[in-house]
């Protein structure tokens, strides 16, 4: 039976779960990829996912573990006796099993690696496990395949074919010297059409591009996505190979980060998904909405020191709303230009004084445009000309602040040594909000 995600299937699959119709789950999920398995039994408890998973093929049973969501996970080796992880772990590529091994309570882990059989995935195991997560080293796979400079390419075909028993992803040959440090890269290409008298010095690449085992992953990251890498060699500081990087823990990385600041400048403070309990999701989102509480309390404050003003000429009241939208959008648009060439620092080489000149000419225009706009609009539908006047000539000032905040604060956040997404959202609309009130009320003061 083909698998397919339709009601019905879901339906009559939930049925033999429950029934324990062994025939039907093992045709019905057989030859399909572990990652289709892994959305179905997202619907199941887990102990009925674990009954499906037993049913599987070992290989199969460890890709499914290993697509799994980081939390999801982790909650559910919990019902895996600790030679069942290490079956998982056996089947899996040594970064890949690191990353389950770290999701497990210290004794758990220590019976885990104790029941590896194969001595060299333990020792591999055990050396990345010294790395943070968050660096080259904890991303590496100490799986890849190497050759000396000074093999024949006879030799280097045979190593080939031995070393890729525990490499699923064969991309290109590492070349080494007797010391095991990096001097290049040969293609496959190259070794198959090379003649067997020829040496792989004869043939190899060295300019290689490398990362040291320190950098952080959005490094890691920069580096493969500037150079189009499917896979980086990882060296330690002495140059010496120690594993390799490949694309699909990149890109892991690449939606971890996006998914972190796109709830930064959503103002959620934490990483949170729509199962996690009422607790963690309130906790999360509670404290940017505090401050903008806390602006909308200080904006309402504002208002009350010009309220002789307001008193005298209700009309300037009508034009809040449009002052703290525009400044607000403003403000969002800049940041998140700022935040794309902090993410690509090699898109900009300007020096910081042409930027915020571009910066100014930009929101200047912008600002004309609109102000123009707005004036127009109050004379067409019967506004005082006065009163038009201010409206525009605050917007326009409005328009060029938020464009400045909006460009300043990330930079500031980034030199520091924060996260710049935290320039978005929230923090830049409350400022802005603030600033064009005050703008606003102040030209009110002085022109009317």
């Amino acid at each position: 039976m083909k698998f397919e995600l339709t009601n019905d299937f879901r339906e009559r699959f939930s049925q033999a779960v429950d029934e324990r119709d062994e025939a039907f789950i093992i045709a019905s999920l057989e030859g399909e990829k572990p990652a289709d398995i892994s959305a179905l039994l997202h619907e199941f408890e887990t102990e009925d996912s674990k009954y499906v998973i037993d049913l599987l093929p070992s290989e199969v049973r460890a890709d499914i573990i290993n697509d799994l969501d980081e939390d999801i996970r982790s909650r559910f080796l919990r019902v895996f006796e600790p030679t069942e992880i290490t079956e998982i772990v056996n089947h899996l590529d040594s970064d890949d099993a690191v990353d389950i091994l770290n999701e497990l309570p210290i004794k758990e882990r220590e019976e885990v690696i104790a029941c590896i059989d194969n001595q060299e995935k333990e020792a591999n195991i055990l050396d990345l496990l010294r790395y943070d997560e968050d660096v080259a080293g904890g991303l590496m796979a100490k799986e890849l395949i190497k050759a000396n400079l000074n093999w024949s390419v006879v030799r280097c075909i045979e190593e080939i074919r031995r070393q890729a028993e525990n490499v699923q992803k064969l991309y290109s040959v590492y070349v080494v010297d007797d010391n095991d440090k990096l001097l290049g890269r040969v293609s496959l290409k190259k070794i198959i059409l090379a003649e067997d008298n020829m040496h792989i010095a004869d043939i190899y690449d060295p300019g290689v591009t490398s990362v040291e085992t320190y950098m952080s992953e959005e490094e890691v990251a920069q580096v493969m996505r500037k150079y189009d890498l499917e896979a980086v060699p990882v060296v330690n500081m002495q140059g010496k190979l120690l594993g390799r990087i490949t694309i699909d823990d990149v890109v892991d990385v690449i939606t971890e980060l996006a998914d972190e600041e796109r709830q930064m400048m959503s103002g959620i403070s934490e990483d949170v998904e729509e199962a996690d309990s009422i607790w963690m999701l309130t906790r999360a989102r509670l404290p940017w909405l505090i401050v903008g509480v806390m602006g909308g309390f200080i904006s309402a404050r504002l208002i009350g020191v010009f309220e002789e003003e307001l008193t005298r000429i209700t009309a300037i009241a009508f034009f809040i709303p449009l002052i703290q939208a525009t400044g607000g959008n403003v403000g969002i648009q800049s940041s998140s230009i700022v935040l794309q060439s902090l993410a690509n620092p090699s898109a900009f080489n300007d020096s910081m004084q042409k930027r915020l000149f571009k910066v100014f000419v930009i929101a200047a225009l912008n600002g004309a445009v609109l102000a123009t706009l707005v004036y127009g609009g109050n004379l067409l539908t019967g506004g005082a000309v006065n009163l038009a006047l201010v409206v525009s000539t605050a917007l326009f000032c409005v328009v060029l602040i938020a464009s400045l905040i909006g460009t300043i604060t990330p930079l500031i956040l980034h030199k520091f040594g924060f996260n710049p997404a935290l320039a978005s959202g929230p923090f830049i609309t409350t400022t802005n909000d603030l600033m064009g009130l005050a703008i606003y009320f102040y030209t009110v003061h002085l022109l009317l």
